[in-house]
């Protein structure tokens, strides 16, 4: 339990490192503000038109008992909000980090020198690292969008959708997020697959967990994230430094 704990005390680290530089916090602040406004109306939209999805869902009920019928719409709504959230969640951080790449790859840059070791900038076309970003991010969405309809089917599952999958949605989108939050940093040391994250991720699972399932929990609440998403930047990148200890170098060359 302590390595969960010191994976969420790297927020407060992240924190105290971001206060100290008032206008990267400012500047890392502009684009999840913008992207909170959009998803907020997105969230909004959806619970105000919650009545008429369930009902589009479930018109298998139309024979059923009120009592039954009105048991079944909730567990479909709440299955419906916990989907919606895990994916909202990972789309809108995978959008800020593409829209804010230049200024979240100038803190983690400036985090790592910081913290000592950090290596040589290695040079590389914006398009290109741009590029990449997006692809990886789309195939995590991807990827959510699966997990996230099966949580949405277990949520008609009584019990496991109302205490297991709320769990599994925060474990698994910390973890999606945590793999966005470390790109940075590994790509810097020419580590540039997802499975290179990944795998170094695995090796210390319950710090990973420990800083992903906190930052993915308040960056659901909305325009939480105008806060957190610098000081999560930052957090990820002392957590990226701390899995890269563990693996071997690689070659940073970035051609091919």
């Amino acid at each position: 339990m302590s390595e969960f704990f010191s994976g969420g005390a790297l927020l407060g680290r992240g924190l105290g490192m971001i206060v100290r530089r008032p206008r990267m916090f400012v500047v890392g602040a502009i684009p999840p503000l913008i992207t909170s406004v959009l998803f907020t109306a997105i969230l909004i939209a959806l619970i105000v038109n919650m009545e008429r999805l369930v009902g589009w869902l479930t018109p298998f009920t139309g024979g059923w008992s009120e009592s039954l019928t009105t048991v079944t719409r909730v567990l479909v709504g709440l299955a419906l909000l916990a989907g919606a959230a895990l994916l909202m969640v990972i789309t809108f951080s995978a959008l800020t980090l593409t829209l804010g790449s230049p200024l979240y790859d100038r803190i983690s840059e400036s985090v790592d020198r910081e913290l000592g070791g950090a290596p040589a900038p290695v040079a590389e076309p914006l398009a290109t690292s741009l590029g990449r970003g997006v692809r990886q991010s789309l195939a995590l969405v991807g990827v959510s969008l699966v997990v996230a309809t099966l949580l949405f089917l277990a949520g008609f599952i009584p019990v496991v959708g109302q205490i297991v999958v709320p769990v599994v949605s925060a474990i698994f989108g910390g973890w999606v997020l945590c793999i966005e939050l470390v790109g940075s940093t590994f790509e810097r040391r020419g580590r540039l697959r997802i499975r290179d994250r990944r795998t170094a991720m695995r090796q210390r699972r319950a710090r990973v967990l420990g800083f992903a399932i906190p930052t993915f929990l308040l960056l659901a609440i909305p325009f939480a994230a105008v806060l957190v998403f610098p000081v999560a930047t930052a957090a990820g990148t002392i957590l990226a430094r701390d899995l890269l200890a563990q693996t071997p170098p690689v070659s940073r060359s970035l051609s091919g």
